[in-house]
This record gives structure tokens, sequence and C-alpha cells, in this order.
């Protein structure tokens, strides 16, 4: 079973950084895809940043390109994502997820998500 916990959102202003943080509590990251998500208010959920299982592919959103880094380090079960030069329209819930699928963008291929953690950038 795959249980993720979120950590790090909160207030900052724009141009700022915040580093979001995922684990898993109950197993392994091991073979599992993991990525990003995140969701504006009335908007869908947006893919962000995924991450290879070994570590070495990594993919962005184009909204993120060059500002955002997704890592991880599966000896520790953690996931993180970077966020440099945030921008308002960066508010959002932020989402992590895993899936089995390697390559997975699409909100649907990813079955286990972490109950969110609230970024909001001031202008």
């Amino acid at each position: 079973q795959v249980h993720l916990v979120e950590s790090g959102g909160g207030l900052v202003q724009a141009g700022g950084s915040l580093t979001l943080s995922c684990a898993n509590s109950a197993r392994s990251f091991s073979g599992y895809y993991m990525a990003w998500f995140r969701q504006a208010p009335g908007k869908e959920r947006d893919f962000v940043a995924a991450i290879s299982w070994s570590g070495g592919r990594t993919y962005y959103a184009d909204a993120v390109k060059g500002r955002f880094t997704i890592s991880r380090d599966n000896a520790k079960n953690a996931v993180s994502l970077q966020m440099n030069s945030l921008k308002p329209e960066d508010t959002a819930v932020y989402y992590c997820a895993a899936s089995p699928n390697q390559g997975a963008t699409s909100r649907y291929e990813y079955a286990y998500w972490g109950q969110g953690t609230q970024v909001t950038v001031s202008s």
C-alpha cells in the first residue's frame, strides 16, 4: 500500500521559493513513477512535474520549466519539489502522486494521492 503525505506549503511573495516534500509512510517508493500535480480553485488538476523511479528522467509542465525541480530519494522514501521564482499563478493546492506506469503525466494514470498542501503566492 502507498500512503503519501505532503508538507512544505505556505504563503510566499512573488519571486520567492518553497520546497514541497512528499513521504510514503507505508512502503518503499521503489518502482513507482512519482509526480506533482496542482489544482487552483475552480480549475482542473494539472500536471506539474514527474520523475522516474531511478530519478534519471524528469518531466515538467511548460508553465514551470526552468523554475521548478523535482527530485527523489528512494532510500528515504521521499520526493521533493523545489519551486523558485514563484508567481501568483502558481497558487494552488499541490498534490503528490504515485503511479506504476513509467512516463505517466495524466492524472488518470495515478492511483495514489496525498491529501495536498496549499501554496499561496502573493503579488
